[in-house]
């Protein structure tokens, strides 16, 4: 193996090129997380790794009780198995709380006021059903609990990090919650030497070839626990040693053999999966995809595994006379380009056929800017 062939096997064993998955479900079982803290942007992460569908199948997947949104790893929201949530929440939540135990008392939440918090919602979710997140912080400060400023974010997230709760599918524009146990069922129960085996080997398989640095990174674990996670997969991998770097995959990855270029969304798994991105991306590139160097990422152009420049989308709304003239307005999605440098016609034909198929998904009429 060696440097070139990294993109093509991660292309591969992440189903973006060409496509493996069949519904979103299967996506986000293979990829263990998804980073879903924008929750369109995480949908479109799925829909970029399935043949077709539109942005409903997210959202059905989750009514449906098949995928969920919380606080798996690294401070930040993640699409996971329904299933698998509590234990992938139970492995680094303690790291979680404890990095915002000073945040949480300049906000004045002690334990009790979480519980108390915690009560409140299981007496309003009693029953398997989701509510509107601003529902429930109505609930909270008609029992005295203020949820102003970050309080009310911080009390959702810390009942999640405590398996009480998880976010339930879209309803409207606005996210909802649900008791994770009643959402969840019939949850898949590891302990913590199973957990850490069952995380490394989904990273390894779909995301490799990766270092055990960027799965720990990736997974928010300490270096010995990433260690003993990986030693309990080798079973299921091979190592390759590429530029003095031990790298890890899958025994039967297999690399794409097609020519592809692909649109994938902001914090998408292909770039953020990792510590190390220089196999797809060049360095005199980088400021380009995270302006700020602040852990904000671009929406980036992908051809034949490479980062070639980012992507932007606008929903507007266009005036037009209609039949009986009369005047409406309907949303058209506006896509605009900045590739690093310039594109051949082939690349300029391929992005613009790979923007129709994202605004097919998004059930909306494109144009370019």
């Amino acid at each position: 193996m060696n440097p070139i062939s990294i993109p093509a096997i991660r292309l591969h064993q992440q189903g973006i090129a060409p496509h493996r998955f069949t519904d979103p479900a299967e996506v986000v079982r293979w990829m263990g997380a998804i980073h879903a803290q924008n929750y369109h942007q995480a949908a479109w992460a799925i829909g970029a790794r399935l043949p077709e569908g539109t942005q409903n199948y997210a959202s059905y997947a989750m009514r449906k009780h098949h995928i969920v949104r919380t606080w798996s790893q690294r401070d930040t929201v993640h699409f996971v198995p329904a299933e698998d949530a509590g234990w992938m929440v139970a492995l680094s939540a303690q790291r979680m709380i404890a990095k915002d135990a000073r945040r949480l008392r300049q906000l004045g939440l002690d334990n009790a006021t979480l519980d108390r918090a915690g009560k409140i919602f299981q007496k309003v979710l009693a029953g398997g059903e989701s509510e509107h997140r601003g529902t429930l912080l109505y609930h909270l400060w008609a029992e005295g609990i203020a949820c102003s400023g970050q309080r009310g974010t911080h009390i959702v997230k810390h009942l999640a990090l405590r398996g009480l709760i998880c976010i339930g599918p879209l309803r409207g524009k606005e996210q909802t919650i649900a008791l994770l146990d009643d959402w969840v069922p019939n949850p898949r129960r590891l302990n913590r030497a199973e957990s850490l085996v069952e995380l490394a080997r989904r990273y390894f398989i779909s995301r490799g070839p990766a270092t055990i640095h960027d799965f720990a990174w990736w997974a928010d674990l300490t270096f010995t626990d990433a260690r003993e996670g990986l030693e309990g997969a080798k079973p299921a991998l091979i190592s390759e040693k590429i530029n003095d770097q031990e790298y890890w995959l899958a025994a039967d990855a297999r690399a794409t053999t097609a020519s592809s270029l692909v649109l994938l969304p902001c914090f998408d798994e292909y770039l953020l999966g990792y510590t190390d991105r220089d196999a797809v991306l060049a360095r005199e590139h980088v400021t380009k995809v995270s302006p700020s160097g602040n852990g904000v990422f671009m929406a980036v152009i992908v051809s034949n595994g490479q980062i070639i420049g980012t992507w932007k989308r606008t929903i507007k709304r266009q005036q037009f006379i209609t039949v009986a003239d009369r005047r409406a307005s309907k949303e058209i999605l506006v896509i605009s380009r900045q590739p690093f440098t310039h594109l051949t016609p082939d690349q300029d034909a391929a992005f613009e056929a790979a923007a129709r198929r994202y605004a097919a998904f998004r059930g909306l009429e494109v144009v370019f800017d």
